[in-house]
């Protein structure tokens, strides 16, 4: 084998180790992709029981930071609870006074995520 095919495999294994090792971060749902900075929900706790509760079939989550940033926006309705599954790509939306369907829905979508299904519970 030549030095230049030697630094050549050497240069290929010092930029696809951390790829790969990145990738298996990013699959198990471990990486802090999709917008950068690790999201955190805050708790939230609404009085007596829900009016609706919502479940959506959510496509495009990659990872818990995309789970956390969709709850968190969620969350941020005024009388909305959601809690969002990652392995089942599907969330929980418990509505406690008349908030629409399509704010719950266009505030999934303004995140670059897509609602393919939406059920009333």
């Amino acid at each position: 084998m030549k030095t230049q095919d030697i630094i050549i495999v050497l240069i290929l294994l010092i930029i696809l180790i951390p790829a790969v090792k990145s990738t298996i971060t990013h699959m198990k749902g471990e990486g802090s992709c999709c917008g950068g900075k690790k999201e955190k929900v805050p708790r939230k706790k609404l009085p007596g029981k829900p009016n609706k509760i919502y479940k959506l079939q959510i496509e495009g989550m990659h990872c818990t930071n995309c789970k956390n940033r969709i709850e968190k926006h969620l969350n941020e309705i005024k009388d909305v609870i959601a809690k969002v599954d990652l392995s089942t790509n599907s969330a929980k939306v418990y509505v406690y006074e008349d908030t629409a369907e399509e704010i719950i829905k266009e505030t999934i979508e303004k995140l670059d995520f897509k609602v393919s299904s939406s059920t009333l519970l």
